[in-house]
């Protein structure tokens, strides 16, 4: 039954046609390939305009790197890329760079979007993306880390523009300013002792005196 239909369309397609069954539908296919395209290019006209903008902001020029000087790892948080009106950077070994051409890479939903706002100096030397990486403490690594560390950093001062430095926490430790306490109790021991010297010697002189 299915065979017969067949033969009969083919009669029909060549009959009112005049093209054989394979032209037929080869004109068919290119026909709804031609539509198709039409479609994507005029029937979503605002996708298309939004699109075409987005690129236009991406093509805008940069501001220029703006020099931080000296600044805390809480205050480097603010430039992860969060906000788009803020310069994106990166520190290596305690050294800041605006990494903002590369917002594709360290922006948000980039692959090292992690590292953004942060000193990924010990990440970056193991080629880690732990959250414990995240550190500007390198002590304890290997020499081929820290040859990838050091890699990293020429790639950046090539290829980026130092903005400023983390600024270095020196912790407190109890005990200090007890410093002058301690001289005094030394010196208020150094006293009596040499005033005893003084009494034994006064001693001496009147048993000596005594005995003439």
């Amino acid at each position: 039954m299915a065979l017969q239909l067949w033969e009969t369309l083919k009669e029909e397609i060549t009959e009112y046609t005049g093209l054989s069954p394979a032209t037929f539908f080869t004109v068919l296919a290119l026909l709804w390939a031609i539509y198709y395209v039409i479609t994507g290019l005029f029937g979503s006209s605002g996708d298309h305009h939004q699109r075409s903008r987005a690129l236009e902001e991406q093509m805008e020029p940069l501001p220029p790197p703006v020099q931080l000087g000296e600044i805390s790892e809480e205050e480097l948080k603010q430039y992860d890329g969060s906000d788009p009106k803020k310069p994106l950077l990166m520190t290596i070994k305690a050294q800041i760079y605006d990494v903002s051409k590369s917002r594709m890479f360290y922006g948000p939903g980039g692959p090292y979007a992690l590292f953004a706002g942060k000193d990924a100096s010990r990440a970056l030397a193991k080629m880690s993306f732990e959250e414990n990486d995240l550190t500007g403490d390198i002590s304890g690594l290997g020499p081929f880390e820290l040859d990838a560390l050091q890699d990293w950093e020429y790639k950046f001062m090539s290829k980026y523009v130092k903005v400023g430095t983390i600024k270095k926490t020196v912790p407190v430790t109890p005990g200090d300013g007890d410093g002058d306490g301690d001289g005094s109790a030394e010196a208020e021991s150094d006293g009596p002792s040499q005033t005893a010297v003084v009494g034994n010697e006064e001693k001496s002189s009147a048993a000596d005196a005594k005995e003439e």
